[in-house]
């Protein structure tokens, strides 16, 4: 199973909130770490943010945090929300595709129960448990000090 880049980037903000020490970082901040678009780390905290995972901080100190405990956020969900309109395979999406073999196919049962048992491995990790190494991943992502943003990355957060 591949997972979409929304996924991706969402647990790398997670980890990097969890790692910063609950202090707030702006969406640039992170961007810049990981060498992404602002705008797509925009759209990705913004969705974070509606299923009360991170929080929003305005303000000069301002940026974006998480909102509860790491432990208290967990994996299977966070993959959940971030890769609910994708489908596994093309019988998977909403409108049910278009292979002429959906109605006798036993690919789908399979492949169905293997996306399941995926999510419930996740659903036995939360955030905690994949940054516990915080101060190796402070130092790796040098959250020390803010790193130095050019003035076409910097965007409020939100």
């Amino acid at each position: 199973m591949r997972l979409n880049a929304r996924s991706d980037y969402a647990l790398r903000i997670l980890m990097t909130l969890a790692a910063n020490g609950g202090r707030p970082m702006t969406i640039a901040e992170i961007a810049v770490r990981f060498d992404l678009s602002v705008h797509h780390l925009q759209k990705i905290v913004w969705m974070l943010g509606q299923i009360g995972i991170t929080r929003s901080i305005r303000g000069r100190s301002g940026g974006v945090a998480l909102a509860k405990p790491a432990g208290s956020i967990n994996l299977g969900r966070i993959l959940r929300e971030m890769e609910k309109d994708t489908a596994l395979v093309e019988c998977f999406r909403v409108d049910g595709g278009a292979c002429p073999i959906t109605p006798i196919c036993r690919l789908r049962g399979v492949l169905a129960e293997a996306r399941e048992a995926f999510l419930q491995v996740l659903d036995g990790c939360t955030l905690a448990d994949v940054a516990d190494n915080r101060e190796a991943l402070a130092a790796l992502l040098n959250l020390g000090e803010p790193p130095k943003v050019s003035s076409t990355q910097t965007a409020p957060c939100s």
